[in-house]
């Protein structure tokens, strides 16, 4: 905030004492005739009737309530002192007038979690980009960027020659000269010298290429490189190794890297002829993910990166187990469930499978004795790749997950209409499902008919609805975290049970209530959105941290993969730095934001 605005803040505040256990504001009380900015002490935020649902803690330096006066509607819950605490007051008007004035304090009020997360991202870039500088493209020597032995012919070639050794070598440009580099010709050249003047192919490719090529030591960097074909507005660049070439770089070699890159190990899972090939595959798409947060790409968009290659390992492997086996794709659908189903697996996630065949196969238990050996060889190829069997084994080799269409619709149903903690928890993980391999068709039918039957139980939803409140954010009272005190992880948050499962169960409670198809945790919460579910500025804030948490997730993992650990979600918020701890507590009160809406709805703070 400027100056003048901060003074004329200061001048409006009161200073309230409020006694142990005294209501400071609740909904009895109507529209808020004060922010309250906590001074010293701590307000636990629950429900009207004391003890009849859960509390959250805001500590010193919180504001409240910012969305009921910002809306001029009353609380929805009851704010009291925890202890004896002071809060500094600002009127209703003045609150009002600072916002109208203050642009800054307008976007705290109103977009407050949106407009940090946004900023961390950025900072959790930079941070990424320093640790792996040494893979960076720009920062590379030339000669770790050369990929091949130069291409290159006499001046006196024919055009139709040299045309005919670049479509053989694959390449799109061909250095010319006799013994010393004097051209370069190039698809470019082919276009503006030969095709636009109909230049006879028999003539030299001396008269159409271009001279004097430009050339940069081995060992300079690929920026240096960068800036001199910019400077000269040229596309390619000769790499010398002492008077010797060492090979050739264009303006792509140096900028498009990455997207070569994802497009060559797309290509390669493809083209794997063994489970060990892709296995090996596997390893080089994990790496990809920390270059990509380097280069500045979105937290969900290496997150869908990551899952797509991860999805075509998984089906290459499930091709080549399938291949001598006598059973076609279009028997059956491979269909992935928890977090591979929504497509959000991460650098430390398990298997999570099924198998689903049509009812019109027959006999299912014939079928499953078809399908059961070849599943279970798919699994332990996935094992082999770096997806882990399921501890609860919910896989495809199970005979209990390999089931038929109507059989899958028996359990569902029968979750759905038992509700008990079991239950609940199958719709934790099955009710993600989405069709991987084979035929999807089925999955798409189950999927529908699944959208439909929940929708109409509102007992099991207000279940599932209950469970996900029952995950409170890691938020403490006294410190900034609740840390867990097991003997395996001291000290710790768990950024998927304590984390991203906070923003994942609230938006599959919506997606099932309102019959959205999405599995996606982002989709949903954007389809609720879109239906006016809830509110778009509201989703997008939640998406904007469950998307920064995902990065911290996945920066958490590189980091122990680097130090050769195996890669897990339990985080030591007291090795983070300053920034990275307001970061991630917003990112958790973003969370809890998120859950005080699911309650409202399902009315979890009453009796």
């Amino acid at each position: 905030m400027e100056e003048a605005h901060l003074r004329l803040l200061a001048s409006r505040l009161k200073l309230a004492y409020y006694p142990a256990e005294s209501v400071i504001i609740d909904h009895a009380m109507g529209i808020p005739e004060h922010v309250h900015i906590i001074k010293q002490g701590a307000v636990m935020v629950g429900p009207a009737d004391e003890g009849t649902g859960p509390e959250i803690a805001l500590q010193e330096g919180e504001c409240f309530p910012l969305g009921a006066m910002v809306a001029r509607r009353p609380v929805s819950g009851a704010y009291r002192a925890s202890h004896d605490t002071f809060c500094f007051q600002l009127g209703a008007e003045d609150f009002r007038a600072i916002m109208q004035q203050s642009p800054v304090f307008h976007d705290f009020c109103t977009r407050r979690i949106a407009h940090m997360l946004e900023h961390a991202l950025g900072n959790l870039q930079s941070d990424m980009a320093l640790n792996v500088s040494q893979r960076q493209p720009l920062d590379r020597t030339l000669a770790q960027i050369v990929a091949r032995e130069p291409v290159s012919c006499p001046e006196e070639t024919p055009i139709r020659e040299a045309l005919g050794t670049m479509e053989r070598e694959g390449i799109g440009s061909i250095l010319v000269g006799n013994g010393r580099i004097s051209g370069i010709f190039t698809l470019k050249d082919l276009l503006s010298r030969v095709a636009l003047r109909d230049v006879d192919l028999s003539r030299p490719i001396r008269e159409v290429m271009t001279g004097d090529p430009l050339s940069m030591p081995h060992d300079a960097f690929a920026y240096e490189a960068a800036l001199a074909m910019s400077e000269r507005g040229i596309h390619h660049l000769v790499v010398m190794d002492g008077s010797r070439v060492a090979g050739l770089i264009s303006e792509k070699d140096l900028f498009a890297m990455q997207r070569r890159g994802l497009r060559q190990v797309g290509s390669a899972i493809q083209n794997a002829a063994t489970v060990e090939a892709v296995a090996s595959l596997a390893g080089v798409v994990r790496e990809m993910t920390r270059d990509l947060f380097a280069q500045g790409v979105n937290a969900q968009h290496v997150v869908q990166i990551l899952a797509t290659l991860n999805e075509r390992l998984s089906r290459r492997i499930i091709q080549l187990e399938l291949a001598n086996s006598g059973i076609g794709a279009h028997e059956f659908c491979w269909i992935a469930m928890g977090s591979e189903g929504r497509q959000e697996r991460t650098l430390a996630s398990d298997q999570d499978n099924g198998i689903l065949f049509a009812d019109a196969a027959g006999d299912p238990d014939a079928m499953r004795e078809r399908l059961l050996p070849v599943a279970q060889r798919i699994n332990v190829s996935l094992a082999r790749a770096g997806f882990v069997e399921c501890r609860g084994k919910i896989m495809a080799g199970n005979p209990q997950w390999c089931m038929s269409e109507s059989e899958w619709r028996r359990d569902f149903a029968g979750w759905i209409s038992a509700g008990d903690p079991r239950a609940v928890l199958n719709g934790m993980i099955f009710f993600d499902f989405r069709g991987l391999f084979g035929n999807a068709a089925l999955a798409d039918s189950l999927r529908d008919w699944l959208v439909v039957e929940a929708s109409g139980n509102e007992r099991f939803l207000r279940q599932l609805a209950e469970n996900a409140l029952g995950n409170r954010p890691p938020l403490g009272i006294v410190r900034d975290f609740a840390v867990d005190e097991d003997k395996d992880h001291p000290g710790t948050i768990d950024l998927k049970v304590n984390g991203a499962v906070l923003f994942v169960d609230p938006a599959r409670v919506y997606a099932l209530a309102h019959r959205l198809r999405p599995t996606n945790t982002v989709e949903r919460l954007r389809a609720a959105a879109e239906s006016r579910v809830l509110a778009q500025g509201d989703c997008e804030a939640w998406i904007a941290a469950f998307n920064y948490l995902q990065h911290f997730r996945l920066r958490h993992q590189h980091a122990q993969i680097a130090q050769g650990q195996e890669p897990d979600n339990h985080l030591d918020p007291g090795r983070l730095n300053e920034l990275d701890r307001r970061l991630l507590k917003e990112t958790l009160r973003s969370a809890r934001n998120l859950q005080q809406r699911l309650a409202l709805d399902y009315q979890l703070w009453r009796r």
